[in-house]
């Protein structure tokens, strides 16, 4: 994870890779058996760390809302992780990268569940009801994407959390409910 945190995946060695993790390159290949398989692997663990943290269900209208604010939280204390994802990111966006359909797949998804949040909040009459659901996912998300690169770049300078629940409270209206 680390390797293609710091070089990219493009930079990366499959070498280098193996080195870190006590293998061969032909032990690495056992288990991934290819470079591209190998950033899928990481990718999906990162993944399965998030919905494991979660819990059996996501929280419900704007507890999903304060969830993502203690991810932003929890991301303070994950420094490569959230540099692999920026990283990651970024480069999925040249042509024939192979975590492109993981990234896409994964923006489509995210876009998905906080419009299902927002639009439980305005169910529930948390939110206004002439919130613009999808254009505020897109914007939480970009959000908190744009403060992860910041904070890489000078985290004594970015408070993540208070920025994230700061920009969350001024899109919606109103303040989040307290952290439980």
């Amino acid at each position: 994870m680390e390797t293609f945190a710091t070089r990219g995946y493009q930079k990366a060695s499959l070498a280098e890779i193996a080195t870190r993790a006590g293998l061969t390159q032909a032990g690495l290949l056992h288990h991934f058996p290819s470079k591209a398989g190998l950033l899928t692997g990481v990718l999906d663990l990162r993944d399965e760390t998030d919905i494991s943290e979660l819990g059996t269900e996501r929280p419900r209208g704007l507890a999903f809302l304060r969830h993502l604010v203690e991810t932003a939280r929890r991301n303070t204390e994950r420094e490569g992780i959230v540099r692999l994802y920026a990283v990651l990111a970024a480069e999925s966006v040249t042509e024939g990268h192979p975590a492109h359909d993981y990234f896409e797949g994964r923006y489509r998804g995210l876009r998905a569940i906080l419009v299902d949040a927002l639009e439980e909040a305005r169910g529930q009459g948390e939110v206004p009801g002439n919130l613009d659901v999808r254009t505020c996912a897109s914007i939480i998300i970009a959000t908190m994407d744009g403060l992860q690169v910041q904070w890489l770049l000078d985290p004594a300078s970015v408070d993540m959390p208070a920025a994230t629940e700061t920009a969350i409270e001024r899109l919606i209206g109103r303040p989040l409910p307290a952290r439980a």
